[in-house]
């Protein structure tokens, strides 16, 4: 389950890393810093790439005595870090081409077109290598939409490189950069939500807190439950505690490996623990905490 993410980040830091060796060479040569500045930011996403993957692998590591659920939460951390990492990097963005508007300064246009068309290529592989696993894994999905980002403002880069040729206006390179760190900066919002979502023990958002509610009182033999907890223990491991109260007490380790079964299977809940009461069951009034 864990190789193919491995060898996503291995291969993706690989080549964006030979990326920026490229546009390192190429803007010394002829004498552009905007390739040099972006050579810059894209190192920042080879580290963002390289602390996804630091976590994925820390994800993996058995649980201690200290950490009994291991180390899966680093992937939460990860996320939340890449997150803050592409707010600040379209930020400076937008902050470096509302500058140029005043400073407006004639660009290489076919060097710069050519070097940002390998950056389409690069990015755009290594993004969909995180493709399939962005849905379901926060931290995947901050690694791709690093990546998206990055095809993004090459592609941008090409496209105001082009009219620029065609038509000598200094300004679409800054106003197609920030064009396109707003529409990043828009994913980028709802992957940091998210990211705190998790960290701070929220529901995650995947999960009908009440419809779990429904299924365990539809349940047989079930009268109620209170103490529903759902949180994540990591960016696809999530964690469930329920307090239920049953009319009988037959068959109970039956019961508790059916219901457990069916929260699993429905909910896709990795860790699920039950406690079951009996005795009178009074229903809770409007006034008490329903969890």
């Amino acid at each position: 389950m864990k190789h193919q993410p491995s060898q996503a980040f291995r291969w993706g830091i690989v080549l964006n890393a030979a990326y920026i060796v490229a546009e390192v060479a190429f803007g010394v040569a002829v004498g552009s810093i905007a390739l040099v500045a972006d050579a810059m930011h894209n190192l920042s996403d080879v580290l963002g790439l390289g602390i996804a993957w630091f976590a994925d692998w820390l994800s993996c590591r058995q649980p201690t005595l200290k950490r009994t659920y291991g180390y899966k939460s680093s992937s939460i951390l990860a996320a939340l870090i890449n997150a803050v990492f592409l707010l600040v990097a379209m930020g400076a963005i937008i902050v470096e081409a509302a500058g140029r508007f005043a400073h407006a300064e004639p660009i290489q246009g076919g060097t710069v077109m050519a070097v940002a068309g390998v950056g389409i290529l690069v990015n755009g592989v290594t993004a969909l290598m995180f493709h399939a696993g962005q849905s379901h894994d926060l931290n995947i999905r901050g690694a791709f939409l690093h990546m998206a980002a990055d095809a993004g403002v090459s592609l941008g880069v090409v496209v105001a490189g082009g009219l620029y040729l065609l038509t000598g206006w200094t300004w679409l390179d800054p106003l197609v950069s920030i064009l396109v760190a707003l529409v990043v900066l828009v994913s980028t919002w709802g992957l940091l939500k998210d990211a705190v979502n998790l960290a701070m023990a929220a529901v995650p958002k995947a999960i009908d807190l009440a419809k779990v509610r429904q299924l365990i009182t539809d349940f047989p033999t079930v009268v109620g439950c209170h103490d529903l907890h759902i949180w994540a223990l990591s960016t696809t491991d999530v964690a469930l505690t329920v307090h239920v109260t049953r009319k009988t007490d037959c068959n109970n380790d039956q019961f508790l490996e059916q219901l457990g079964r069916k929260l699993r299977d429905t909910f896709d809940i990795a860790h699920v623990t039950i406690q079951v009461e009996y005795g009178d069951y009074q229903p809770l009034q409007a006034t008490d905490n329903p969890y």
